[in-house]
Parts: C-alpha cells; structure tokens; sequence
C-alpha cells in the first residue's frame, strides 16, 4: 500500500468552506421557493443594507476572536456567542455580497441575516461590559434594521 497524504485544510478552505455552509444554512432555514426569486429592491436600499452588513460581519469576527480568547482561558460561557457571532459574521458577508450587486435574492438573504442578527445582538447583550460583545450588540442592531428596510 502507498502512504497516502491526507489533504490539508487550511484556514482559507476552512474559511471558505463555513462562508457556503453559511449560505446554505440560510437558504434552507428560508425554504425558499421561486416566488421569492424576484426582481432585487432598490439599489440605495440594498448599497446601505451592504454597508451595515459589513459593518456587521467586522464587529462578529472581533467578537468571535474575543469570545474565542475567554473560552480559551477556561471562560466556557463564552463559547455559544463565539459560535453565534462567527455565525453571524459569515452570513452578513453574504448578505452584503449579494446587496452590492442588488441581487434578486436580496430580500430573502436579508430575512435570515435579520434572524442572525436578532440572535447573535441577543446573546452579545448579556455581556455589555464587554466592549467587543457591546460592540458587536451595536452592529448586530443597526444590521437587523438595514435588513428589514429590503423588501
């Protein structure tokens, strides 16, 4: 028998590979159904959609490093908001990936955006003494309302 090298993930595949976990979490968790795939909302409402949405998914990472770092430390409190905000971080840059270009699915990726927002700000506001976690509170909730604006 040969000795066959095992492939190995790097933190970019592994990346990669949770950003398309992302997006087909949040398409199921939608069942969407092609009375959803319309034409995209108006391109100022999905441009600052997008802006939030990055805002957003900058302040989750922070938060999920933070959050990373405490249950490193043996602070295991901290691991569902660190599972949560890296959740939530992935599935803002799909959203503002598919704001940018005004995306006929807009609507429908912002609705589960909304949903990991709503989650994720809930979670980080039990620790507002925190700042990455109040931070990320913050950015969750400014996400969740550019979200609602895009029907």
């Amino acid at each position: 028998m040969r000795n066959v090298k095992e492939p190995v993930m790097t933190p970019f595949t592994l990346k990669t590979h949770r950003c398309i976990a992302a997006i087909i979490l949040a398409l199921v968790c939608l069942a969407i159904t092609p009375s959803t795939a319309v034409a995209g909302p108006d391109v100022a409402t999905t441009a600052r959609c997008a802006k939030a949405c990055r805002e957003c998914a900058k302040a989750c990472d922070a938060c999920y490093k933070h959050c990373s770092a405490m249950v490193k430390a043996g602070n295991k409190e901290h691991a569902k908001s660190a599972r949560i905000s890296e959740d939530c971080g992935l599935i803002c840059v799909v959203t503002a990936k598919i704001c940018e270009h005004n995306g006929p699915m807009s609507a429908a990726i912002c609705e589960a955006c909304l949903k990991a927002c709503t989650a994720c700000g809930t979670e980080c506001g039990k620790s507002p003494g925190m700042a990455e976690m109040a931070a990320c509170t913050v950015a969750c909730e400014k996400c969740a309302a550019a979200c609602k604006t895009v029907k």
